[in-house]
């Protein structure tokens, strides 16, 4: 069973707009808990400007996230699904943020209706999720540390596909270990930013994965994205080829991911997000594939507090401020 603790802040003597904001509520749902000085951090920022802090963890039953937030006036989640039934319970809910980068676990169409404001907290968990990538590069080209030849990244060349806050550190690490980095994102503004990064610009995403050993997938998953990873693409990969996925299982069309390793059998997939039909790559195609138990990417103490704090930072400013910087739902 889910916990849920109340802050109430403290009487101070400073003459902040305490009455103003009585009786408004940041509520902390996360199944996956963040960490404990997170949290602590987390409710002080909240409690300090004035605001009453709730926190609920590792709630088991719907109906508990329902129940606690309710009376919030701020949200602050994980990978917590808010979907049309939690805004529909969340009476006075006006803002929600995401800890993290992807905020496909929003209904951002029901928070827009009404009037909810949603946030991420980008570059929070970048550098996690880009040591994670690099990780399992090097994991899948050793054979997964266990005996026999394996083979070394140096030298190979990496495709980064999306060049975000994570693809970007991925690029740096890339080529700090003696690797040749190539990038693709038709949404970069500033096109600059691949030579001054030492990066080249691949002109399609065909021409990204047709020549590089290794692939690292940044996108987000949209309506465009969605399973858009298939056969075609794959197949274009030279011999030896490694994709790796610390983004969303979605964006991989997983029957055409089969199709390749079926075929080409010197390919390997390696994802922080297991797939749907995750139990058949593994018995079909044992040490050429790998998924983390349960996503990894931001699993990091540093990550955890960084994401944490934002949070909580940018839901007060938004509340006492008005502050939209980081809104997704515009």
């Amino acid at each position: 069973m889910g916990v849920l603790v109340t802050y109430n802040p403290k009487k101070q003597e400073k003459t902040v707009n305490f009455l103003t904001l009585t009786g408004m509520k940041v509520l902390i749902a996360t199944e996956k808990p963040f960490a404990k000085t997170a949290v602590e951090s987390m409710t002080k920022i909240i409690a300090g400007a004035g605001l009453e802090a709730a926190l609920l963890e590792k709630y088991t039953d719907r109906a508990q996230l329902l129940s606690a937030v309710a009376d919030a006036d701020g949200l602050i989640i994980r990978s917590d699904k808010v979907t049309q039934e939690v805004v529909e319970a969340a009476s006075r809910l006006k803002i929600v943020v995401r800890a993290g980068a992807g905020y496909d676990n929003v209904d951002l169409a029901a928070c827009t209706a009404r009037d909810i404001v949603v946030m991420n907290t980008p570059g929070q968990n970048s550098n996690a999720v880009a040591e994670l990538a690099i990780g399992m590069m090097i994991y899948m080209a050793r054979n997964r540390f266990t005996p026999g030849t394996g083979s070394e990244v140096s030298g190979k060349k990496l495709g980064i596909h999306a060049y975000g806050n994570v693809g970007s550190i991925v690029a740096r690490y890339g080529k700090a270990l003696g690797m040749k980095v190539y990038a693709y994102d038709p949404f970069v503004a500033d096109k600059s930013v691949f030579a001054r990064d030492g990066v080249v610009e691949a002109a399609s995403a065909d021409e990204l994965y047709a020549g590089c050993d290794y692939i690292s997938l940044h996108i987000p998953a949209t309506e465009q994205t969605r399973r858009s990873i298939g056969y075609e693409l794959l197949s274009k990969m030279p011999r030896g080829a490694t994709l790796i996925n610390t983004a969303r299982k979605e964006v991989v069309d997983e029957q055409g991911l089969v199709q390749m390793l079926t075929e080409r059998t010197d390919f390997k997939y390696a994802t922080d997000v297991a797939a749907d039909i995750q139990g058949l790559l593994d018995e079909k195609f044992g040490a050429r594939v790998f998924a983390s138990e349960k996503k990894m990417g931001a699993e990091t103490a540093e990550a955890n507090i960084n994401a944490g704090l934002a949070a909580a930072s940018q839901t007060v400013d938004f509340l006492l401020n008005g502050n939209r910087k980081f809104q997704v739902n515009k």
